[in-house]
């Protein structure tokens, strides 16, 4: 399973890459997708939309199931992904690179919940 070392993830397994201009990516992890199954739908939020860590900011549909997504951070959403309207697909070919979902402006103090590359690989083989 691949955990990127530069990235930061939630314990709900979304992924956050710090962005150079001061901003967040977020998307959901490699080990995630693969757990839901082909992706057919992916639903997110508006930009300009305020989240709290913790909130509900969207849902990814599979053939398996429907999955909330949680926002790892609390922030404002600058950016959204819209390329997943049309190809949902891409969470499953690319869930590092090509799916992330949303942009954020956020404020640092929030990092602290998250877990580092290491931790993350510890949470997810408990699960296996």
């Amino acid at each position: 399973m691949h955990v990127p070392k530069d990235l930061l993830y939630s314990k709900e397994h979304e992924w956050v890459k710090k962005e150079e201009n001061g901003h967040i990516l977020v998307g959901i992890t490699e080990y995630a997708q693969k757990e839901l199954g082909d992706i057919v739908f992916v639903e997110l939020p508006e930009t300009e939309d305020e989240l709290s860590a913790g909130d509900s900011f969207g849902s990814v549909e599979s053939v398996k199931t429907v999955s909330e997504l949680y926002a790892p951070v609390g922030g404002k959403v600058t950016k959204i992904n819209d390329s997943l309207e049309d190809s949902p697909e891409l969470v499953n070919e690319s869930p590092y690179e090509k799916a992330w979902m949303i942009e954020m402006s956020v404020n640092e103090s929030d990092f602290d919940g998250l877990l580092d590359a290491d931790a993350y690989e510890k949470l997810i083989s408990e699960n296996a």
